[in-house]
């Protein structure tokens, strides 16, 4: 029949087409699941296996069995005395690259890759593992530039990082490493600020920067007013959650039960209660527009907390402006009202 002059297309046989369709690509599947089975099982560890096994995880990357018969076959492999390690460790190197642009947060295939680099740690020599590992640094910075927030390729990137410096033979490389990852996770806030993977990396490059370069309590200094500044100028957006995180995290330099850990552990009680101070006042001027945003009275609040923490004492009038601060939050709160509640009960 048509409609308004157009033929209606036969929906059931395109539908029985599709099926069919379907049916053979899962026929083929198991077909191929049988072979790579059968040649696992017969100890079949060649090549033409190890093509077999690519095809498949090409189709299902998350069969995870898979992946540890493509670790025996490859190990296999590797074991024979005249084998070509390097050639064998960055072929199957190269053959993840696809997979890893059509399924970028399968934890199997990073995984799988991880495994592959410390093999080449193991059993190349110092120069070309560490020629290896360098150009996981490029690949990372590919995958983090089509997507800034994946968060596999941020924890891959940190991990590759330290194996970096563990495989660096002099200070002065290891330090110079650390300064260009400051400013790579510098580069990636700026490009979205929004990025709570990268202010999360900033946290652990600053800590370590620091540390390799024996800062001493005034350079630490600092390097906390710089990041204060930065922080202060992304928070244009205050309802951005992402920044209130590193501001958070910043506001752990003055908390006394953990200062030691941080950028800057030798603060004095004075020094860190006019930061405190500071941070309200900064804080407070950003309720001018955007008196509904929960985010900054949870930041009001806790910082406040924090001076009471600092001195040992709370006094009365910042005993009121937190319990201001709270009747505002439980309105703007209100699935987390039984928090505020009990927080609010616990300052009597």
């Amino acid at each position: 029949m048509a409609s308004h002059g157009v033929p209606r297309s036969n929906q059931t046989e395109k539908s029985q087409e599709a099926r069919q369709q379907e049916l053979q690509k899962i026929e083929k599947y198991q077909d191929l699941g049988r072979q790579v089975h059968q040649k696992v099982s017969d100890h079949e560890y060649t090549a033409d296996t190890l093509k077999l096994l690519g095809d498949l995880l090409e189709s299902n990357p998350e069969y995870y069995t898979i992946w540890n018969y493509r670790r025996r076959v490859l190990q296999h492999q590797l074991s024979q005395t005249d084998a070509p390690q390097a050639k064998l460790l960055g072929k199957d190197l190269q053959f993840l690259i696809p997979l890893l642009s059509k399924f970028p947060k399968c934890y199997w295939i990073w995984n799988y890759r991880l495994w592959l680099l410390d093999e080449a740690r193991r059993l190349l020599p110092l120069p070309e593992a560490r020629k290896t590992w360098e150009g996981e640094l490029v690949l990372v910075s590919m995958f983090l530039s089509k997507d800034r927030r994946n968060f596999h390729a941020w924890g891959y990137r940190q991990l590759v990082f330290d194996t970096l410096k563990q495989l660096a033979e002099a200070e002065e490389t290891r330090t110079s490493m650390t300064q260009k990852e400051f400013e790579y996770s510098d580069k990636k806030i700026r490009e979205n600020l929004s990025n709570f993977s990268a202010w999360h990396y900033r946290t652990k490059i600053i800590q370590r920067l620091l540390d390799e370069q024996s800062a001493s309590d005034a350079e630490r200094k600092k390097m906390l007013d710089d990041e204060l500044d930065f922080i202060h100028q992304a928070l244009i957006d205050p309802r951005d959650q992402s920044l209130w995180f590193y501001h958070q995290n910043l506001m752990c330099v003055f908390d006394p039960s953990v200062a030691e850990r941080t950028m800057a552990p030798n603060l004095s009680v004075s020094d860190r209660v006019q930061y405190l101070r500071n941070e309200v006042e900064f804080i407070e001027e950003m309720l001018d527009g955007d008196e509904d945003c929960k985010y900054i009275y949870q930041a009001l609040i806790d910082c406040t907390v924090l001076v009471s923490k600092v001195t040992g004492t709370r006094s009365d009038s910042d005993r009121d402006q937190i319990l201001s601060w709270l009747s505002e939050l439980k309105k703007l709160d209100p699935l987390r009202k039984g928090r505020w509640v009990d927080f609010e009960r616990s300052l009597s």
